[in-house]
Parts: C-alpha cells; structure tokens; sequence
C-alpha cells in the first residue's frame, strides 16, 4: 500500500484510535530498532506468515533511510532452494539478545515452542513488540503491543499497513539530498499507483 493509499485510509479511520495507535506502535519500533542497531526479527504463527508487512518494512527502511527497519523474516517452515531473504528459520530467535527487536504478528495464539522462543530471547535482552489479536499469553511477552480484537472497525492486515507507513515518516529527511530523496519518493508513488500489483514479496 502506497503513501496516498494510506492517507486515504487514515481519512477513513479519522475519529478512531487507530491512526494515533499505529504511530505510537511506529515510535516504539522505531526507538527500539534505531539507537541500538541490533537487528529487527520479524516472525508470525505457523498459520499467518507476516511476509507483506515485511516487505513494507523493506520499503519504508529504503525511503526514510533508516536501514535498521528492513527486518529479517523468521519462518516456520523454509523451502528447499529459498532466497536468502525468505530462509532463516526459527533457529534464528535463539540468538536474539541484547539490542535486538523482536516483532511478533499474532492473530491467534501461537504454538508453544514460538512462545518459548520469544520468552527466551526476551529472557536474552531482546525487546518484544507484538501486533495481536489479543491473546494474553502474547501479550505477557510484549513490552509493547498493538491488539486488534475481533470486531474492531479494522483488521489486523490494515493496522500492519498503518504501522508500517507511520514507521517510515517519523523521520525528519537530513539536510544534505532531502529534497532529492523527496522527489525520489514522490516518483517512486507515481510509478507504483501506475504498475500492476505484484504477485509475489
């Protein structure tokens, strides 16, 4: 979802929580992830993968040129062949430590080995943030959380692209290419308002 998709949806959320709730989740990930340059680990259930708001992250880390919010994503299960990018493993929690961030995108309760592995590596000195349906075990982890219950007036995939937009805007542009950096962005919009959506992160 781009810049002006996003304004557009705040628009429609105007007079809900949900916009001030993402930007203040954005300023928690961003204060975790940026002064101390640990790594942001990304990991969903073994039913939801976070693969889109991954992307997203990618591309807000690129615009805001903060590269501390391009996460790795952490999954249940690696293809035989994957790209570099879609490869780590859970393995990869186990040395989350001190510095690190770790955000959890919970719809439903995960399993109890991920369970372990967050509380592990919070155990470790990692921050945990979470983006949940409201399971309080999840929530017990997190120092931070964002819930979507059932019947609040968005879903989970719509407050990710929230957080994600509101991640990468927190940023004043430095003074030296800022308005080149704008322009860039501003093209960049352009082009993907005009290109067909991709089929595949």
């Amino acid at each position: 979802m781009d810049a002006v998709r996003v304004a557009l949806l705040r628009e429609v959320l105007a007079g809900t929580e949900w916009p001030a709730a993402a930007r203040r989740f954005a300023g928690a990930l961003r204060s975790s992830v940026v002064p101390h340059r640990g790594g942001l680990l990304l990991v969903g259930t073994e039913e939801y993968e976070p693969w889109h708001l991954a992307a997203h992250l990618v591309d807000e880390s690129a615009w805001s040129g903060l590269p501390e919010l391009a996460p790795t994503l952490v999954r249940h299960r690696v293809r035989p062949g994957a790209p570099a990018h879609l490869a780590v493993g859970l393995g990869r929690l186990e040395a989350a430590g001190r510095g690190a961030t770790l955000l959890m995108v919970a719809p439903g309760r995960p399993d109890a080995g991920l369970l372990q592995r967050v509380h592990d590596a919070r155990r470790a000195g990692a921050t945990v943030l979470s983006l949940d349906g409201g399971d309080e075990e999840v929530r017990g982890l997190a120092h931070e959380t964002l819930t979507v219950a059932e019947g609040a007036e968005v879903d989970l995939d719509t407050v990710q692209h929230l957080v994600s937009a509101a991640a990468g805007e927190n940023s004043l542009p430095s003074p030296r290419g800022g308005r080149r950096r704008f322009r860039d962005r501003l093209s960049t919009l352009a082009d993907r308002l005009t290109a067909p959506p991709p089929t595949r992160w």
